[in-house]
C-alpha cells in the first residue's frame, strides 16, 4: 500500500510520551493461562487475526475492576494537526515486565510462533512492546478513522530460554512493531453496546467495504500496522463501557 494514499487520513499515535510513574501491581493471571488451546481465526487475509477466549471472563472482570483504580486521563477533545479525533480515557505505562508476562505466561508466544501463522508477522517475533496502554470508552466516546504507525524500539532480551552455548546474552535488542494487539475486556454481555472496531478494505470509509469486529470479552485482535495498515476506527460506545488493553508485536530488526 503506497504511503501517499495514507497522507489523506490521520494516524493514530502508536508511541507517545509515557508518564514517569512506577508500573502498577497488575493482578496475577488466574486461572493459569491459557485455559484452552489458542487458535488463530483470520478475518482479513494477512491483515486481521483474532484469538477468541484468550482470557477467561473472570480474569477480564478482575482486570476491569483493577483498571478502574488507575489514574486514567481523558484525551483532549481537539486533536493535534494530523491526528485522528479520539475521545476516551486512557492510562499508559512503559512496563517491560508486564509485557513479558503477557508474552510468556498466557500461551501467546506459542500461538504466535505456531507454523500456521508465523509467516504473517513480518519477521522474527521477539516479544511485545513494553508500552502498555489501557483504554476505556464510555457512552459517547469513540476513535475516528486512522492508521497505526510502525515504530522502532529497543527491547531488553527475554529470559525464557538461555542463550546459545558460548554466546553472551545481548544487553538490548533492536526491534520494530508490526502488528497492533488489542485485548477486549468487555462486550455486550457486560453491558457494553456499540464500540465496534471497523476496518475498511480501501483508504476510504465505505460502509460496503467495512469489516466490523464487535468487542468480545477475552478476545485478542491483531491487525497489521505501518505501511500496510488498514484504515480503521473505534465506533461510538452507546451504553456501558468498553475496556481494552493495547500493545504491539515486535520483530527483530
Amino acid at each position: 500500500m503506497a504511503k501517499d494514499k495514507k497522507s489523506k487520513a490521520p494516524k493514530g499515535r502508536s508511541v507517545e510520551a509515557v508518564a514517569p510513574i512506577a508500573p502498577p501491581s497488575w493482578p496475577p493471571f488466574k486461572p493459569s493461562l491459557p485455559v484452552s488451546d489458542l487458535h488463530a481465526e483470520t478475518l482479513v487475509e494477512s491483515k486481521i487475526v483474532v484469538f477468541r477466549n484468550f482470557w477467561p471472563r473472570n480474569l477480564c472482570r478482575d482486570y476491569v475492576s483493577f483498571l478502574k483504580t488507575l489514574p486514567l486521563v481523558t484525551t483532549p477533545g481537539k486533536p493535534k494537526r494530523g491526528e485522528a479525533v479520539r475521545v476516551n480515557d486512557r492510562f499508559q505505562i512503559d512496563d517491560p515486565s508486564f509485557a513479558q508476562r503477557l508474552w510468556l505466561e498466557t500461551g501467546l508466544k506459542d500461538a504466535i510462533l505456531d507454523s500456521s501463522v508465523s509467516s504473517l508477522w513480518g519477521g522474527d517475533v521477539v516479544g511485545l512492546n513494553p508500552n502498555i496502554r489501557v483504554y476505556r470508552y464510555s457512552k459517547g466516546q469513540y476513535f475516528d478513522c486512522h492508521y497505526d504507525d510502525s515504530n522502532n524500539l529497543t527491547l531488553s532480551p527475554t529470559t525464557d530460554a538461555p542463550p546459545p552455548q558460548q554466546q553472551q546474552q545481548p544487553s538490548s535488542l533492536a526491534a520494530k512493531t508490526t502488528w497492533t494487539l488489542l485485548l477486549y475486556l468487555t462486550s455486550a454481555s457486560d453491558g457494553c453496546l456499540g464500540g465496534d472496531t471497523v476496518f475498511y478494505r480501501r483508504d476510504r470509509p465505505l460502509a460496503s467495504e467495512a469489516v466490523a469486529v464487535s468487542p468480545e470479552t477475552g478476545m485478542l485482535l491483531l491487525h497489521k500496522h505501518g505501511d500496510d495498515c488498514m484504515l480503521h476506527e473505534g465506533r461510538e460506545v452507546t451504553a456501558g463501557e468498553k475496556w481494552v488493553l493495547r500493545t504491539d508485536l515486535c520483530v527483530r530488526r
